[in-house]
């Protein structure tokens, strides 16, 4: 054993400043996806309001990035593909939301390389949600 402290690692929940953070950063993203017009299909998806949308986002991210699992607390293992199952999610519709959620990191100010980092794992996560065109 050695006599040094273990370092304590850091989430990305930490980086990216905590509970407020994550939730000003989800509603910059459902904020850009109802008024930008380059996010029409991605909008089109998610039905007449958001609400609903920005809480489960909201709650997911905050475990997924480290933080207090809410969203699994709420409904159990968050089964990802399994939820989105039900909706047209192809290249499209991958892509709007990527360029949206790296808006929305943008507008934010994350970190920029926490940014990098983030923007490789929504990546594949993303890519393994398309139930269209695969």
């Amino acid at each position: 054993m050695s006599d040094l402290p273990e370092e304590e690692s850091v989430t990305a929940y930490e980086l990216i400043g905590g509970d407020a953070k994550v939730r000003a950063l989800v509603d910059r993203f459902y904020d850009l996806m109802d008024l930008e017009p380059a996010f029409k299909e991605l909008r089109a998806i998610h039905g007449t309001t958001l609400d609903d949308a920005r809480d489960k986002l909201y709650w997911f991210l905050s475990g997924w990035l480290g933080g207090p699992n809410h969203y699994i607390e709420r409904f159990g293992h968050p089964r990802l593909r399994a939820r989105h199952m039900p909706f047209t999610i192809g290249i499209l519709e991958r892509d709007q939301w990527l360029a949206c959620m790296f808006q929305a990191m943008a507008d934010e100010g994350i970190d920029p390389e926490l940014g990098r980092r983030l923007e490789q794992s929504f990546f594949q996560t993303a890519d393994w949600m398309r139930n269209q065109g695969v």
